[in-house]
């Protein structure tokens, strides 16, 4: 019975000291109160309490102002530690928009790691910090942004004429300067979604001449017409998120929309990649993933060595190193979505949704680099992956001289059929215009302006027969038996006999086909026998029979 008595007594006193010290642990050991505790605003110490940004038409209740109190409403002149800094100026007020909705996290939760996602099974981790500005990509669409060259090539002639001078841009520049230069210019960061004067040149250029001193005559020269189109690019990517503009377009230059949709444009054969920063890091594979297991270290060695990542993926390693690894990474995370009410859809999202606008620009080399460049590289030189058939340089000026625009144009609307080659002439895919700029753009790349004509007739006359042993002696173990396709591609194809004339089959077999294990019959070789003209164009007489019977 005594024993009893003893048990109670400090089974009590361990349940009382354990209650102790749980309420000592929330009322006075906690995170967030030893934070606030240091606070101050010129009234003094700050009120020690719990915190939170409650916006009920974006659906969102933030506690992250109980750490961060200066991002609530009215407590931006708190100081005291680090973490109670200001935020940076941004478009949208923090005390408005709360922190998940641009950072990610668990937005109800009070302890730093709960708080910041940095748990199992907790679906939506906050997005690193060195990647803050994909949370952009959860409610805006930038529009006509081009490709990585391009781009880069214009934010660096806006910085060489000096615009900085007199405009801010993103938090740089527009200050006065020594002797006379700069001044307080219009902040161009929201130029691209605001809109701007377009007859600001020949202003500018008027307020020069007439200036006898000062900025307008010390910072201000003529432009030339190269570099105001150049200028134009810039200023219409300019939406105050230059880091997610530069990333995608790092992304239009890396040719992921030949195999994924985004926003139903692209590809169908890899994953549509519309949600894909939400990814579940719980549902990911780390096992090849040096580092934190974490959702953006998982995507860039995803995008260095796919399939070392995923095992069985049919996608090429991305022509694009260092830097832009990252670049890369902050634009799929930025792949995001939350249903907004009208009043906070962002002009961009909305004329990309209801209007129809392309998130990439209309020139031939941002659609080649988005669409195309992930299998025919960037330059169109062709490409080889291991495990993979060789993609063809469609850009070779021996490719180039024999096709005519029309086959080009062709053979991207409906693609090759047995092949990794779709056709764009579909749903989510290409318009006319837009195929017409590529063509346009690869002629550019070849060096060639037009075709001239084909030296071969229309159509051979020579025997089938005999072409069909020449076929069966050397072309079958590549493009197969019928003509079904293996290494090579399947010659006995509706699309490619429909389009291509006899002249360009018979200098192909004679040529070879740059960039592919395709080489030329027509010269000496120790790996296979050498064809005359005559039996090259009965090889093709073969392949003619065809026609009709698939």
């Amino acid at each position: 019975m005594k024993k009893n008595k003893y048990l109670l007594l400090f089974s009590s006193l361990g349940v009382a000291a354990l209650l102790l010290a749980a309420a000592m642990d929330e009322n006075l050991l906690r995170d967030w109160r030893r934070i606030q505790s240091e606070g101050r605003n010129e009234e003094g110490p700050i009120k020690v309490q719990l915190r939170q940004i409650v916006n009920p038409r974006l659906r969102s209740s933030d506690r992250c102002v109980s750490c961060h109190v200066t991002m609530g409403p009215g407590e931006q002149s708190v100081t005291g530690s680090k973490i109670l800094t200001a935020h940076k100026k941004v478009v949208h007020d923090p005390a408005e928009y709360g922190c998940t909705i641009c950072h990610g996290g668990q937005g109800l939760a009070t302890e730093k790691a709960d708080a910041h996602g940095d748990v199992h099974f907790w679906p939506t981790p906050m997005i690193p910090v060195q990647y803050a500005y994909a949370g952009c990509g959860t409610c805006h669409a930038p529009l006509h942004v081009p490709n990585r060259d391009t781009y880069r090539a214009a934010v660096g002639v806006f910085e060489r004429l000096d615009c900085l001078a007199c405009h801010r841009v993103d938090n740089r520049g527009g200050t006065i300067r020594p002797g006379g230069g700069g001044m307080e210019g219009p902040d161009l960061s929201r130029a691209g979604i605001t809109g701007y004067d377009k007859d600001w040149y020949p202003k500018h250029l008027r307020k020069s001449e007439e200036a006898a001193s000062g900025p307008w005559k010390a910072s201000f020269a003529p432009v030339k017409p190269a570099e105001l189109d150049q200028l134009a690019v810039y200023l219409a990517t300019c939406v105050a998120a230059p880091k997610l503009v530069e990333a995608k377009s790092v992304f239009f230059a890396s040719g992921c929309l030949g195999c994924h949709k985004v926003s139903g444009t692209g590809g169908d054969e890899g994953p549509e990649l519309t949600l894909a920063g939400e990814k579940d890091p719980g549902q990911l594979n780390f096992s090849a993933v040096s580092g934190k297991e974490t959702v953006s270290n998982w995507m860039a060695e995803h995008f260095r060595s796919p399939g070392s990542v995923v095992a069985g993926s049919q996608m090429p390693p991305i022509e694009i190193t260092g830097g832009d690894v990252d670049l890369l990474t902050l634009y799929a995370l930025s792949l995001r979505r939350r249903d907004v009410p009208g009043s906070y859809l962002p002009k961009d999202r909305l004329r990309a949704m209801r209007m129809g606008e392309r998130e990439f620009a209309s020139d031939g080399a941002t659609i080649f680099g988005a669409f195309c460049a992930g299998c025919h590289g960037q330059e169109g030189k062709g490409r080889h992956a291991a495990g993979m058939a060789a993609f063809p340089a469609i850009a070779s000026p021996d490719f180039q001289s024999l096709v005519s625009d029309d086959f080009l144009k062709e053979t991207i609307r409906k693609g090759r059929p047995g092949r990794r080659m779709p056709g764009w002439d579909k749903d989510g895919g290409l318009k006319g215009e837009e195929i017409d700029q590529v063509v346009a753009h690869l002629r550019r790349l070849a060096g060639i302006a037009s075709p001239p004509a084909g030296a071969a007739p229309l159509r051979v006359s020579a025997s089938a027969a005999a072409g069909e042993r020449f076929y069966a002696a050397s072309c079958s173990g590549c493009h197969g038996r019928k003509g079904e396709g293996g290494e090579g591609p399947a010659l006995n194809n509706k699309v490619l006999l429909s389009q291509a004339t006899d002249g360009y089959l018979v200098e192909t077999i004679s040529r070879g086909r740059a960039g592919t294990a395709m080489r030329g019959f027509s010269e000496p070789s120790v790996a296979h026998r050498t064809y005359t003209r005559p039996e090259i164009e009965s090889i093709v007489a073969f392949v003619r029979s065809w026609e009709g019977k698939k």
